[in-house]
């Protein structure tokens, strides 16, 4: 059991060496910096699943967490976004990228002081924010080419910033049990999921991160009218 009580934390250090390849991926232009979001996000997911399956939660695994998807999902789709944009335009205005790393700090900082998000999210999560934007490249041609005008970059950063702080009740894709009942929305949101995956591959990443969102809001809506 000692050794196993250090699985998690050797998840979440996977996760942040992601985050520092990702960065390197950037200067380099080796590897796009998208396969490295996606497998910080695999190790995001593992690390706490790993965690709750041997019971062994603590402070710190709860603290190094955060400091990796600081990384992961704050700091390298910020440094991404900046180098899109600094692709077309002048010297200063890439800087407005920079949001996109403090409003995901402010994010985590935000989520380690408030126990109420466990069904759900207050703000969008950073590896949602994440995988949006690193899943941007592999949009359509006739998309591709819109999305990556400088108004389109810096509003997609703009809107996306303030998403990962809005006070918003957005679905929180955890399973306390895998039952239909109480689980309805989550796996019609996964099951739908995989389906434009399959269909559409990675393109559709962008597309599920809204229809995660339209459901979130949705669901919260339908459920405040019938009250």
């Amino acid at each position: 059991m000692s050794v196993l009580r250090h699985i998690p934390n050797a998840l979440t250090c996977a996760n942040l060496i992601c985050g520092c390849l990702g960065i390197i991926s950037l200067f380099t232009n080796k590897i796009e910096s998208a396969y490295f979001i996606w497998a910080a996000c695999v190790f995001d997911f593992f690390d706490g699943f790993a965690a709750r399956l041997l019971k062994v939660t603590s402070p710190i695994g709860k603290e190094l967490d955060s400091l990796a998807d600081v990384v992961s999902f704050g700091v390298l789709p910020a440094l991404a976004m900046y180098t899109w944009i600094g692709n077309t335009t002048g010297q200063y205005l890439p800087l407005v990228a920079i949001l996109i790393a403090v409003f995901s700090a402010l994010r985590l900082a935000k989520f380690n002081i408030d126990e109420t998000q466990s069904d759900s999210f207050i703000g969008m999560p950073t590896p949602a924010n994440a995988l949006f934007i690193s899943a941007l490249p592999f949009l359509p041609d006739a998309l591709h080419s819109w999305v990556f005008l400088p108004a389109s970059l810096l509003t997609i950063t703009v809107i996306f910033s303030l998403l990962l702080v809005a006070p918003i009740k957005l679905l929180a894709l955890k399973f306390k049990h895998f039952g239909w009942q109480g689980n309805q929305l989550r796996f019609t949101f996964l099951i739908i999921s995989v389906l434009l995956l399959f269909l559409f591959r990675a393109g559709a990443i962008p597309f599920i991160i809204l229809f995660y969102v339209g459901v979130s809001l949705g669901s919260r809506l339908a459920g405040a009218e019938t009250k």
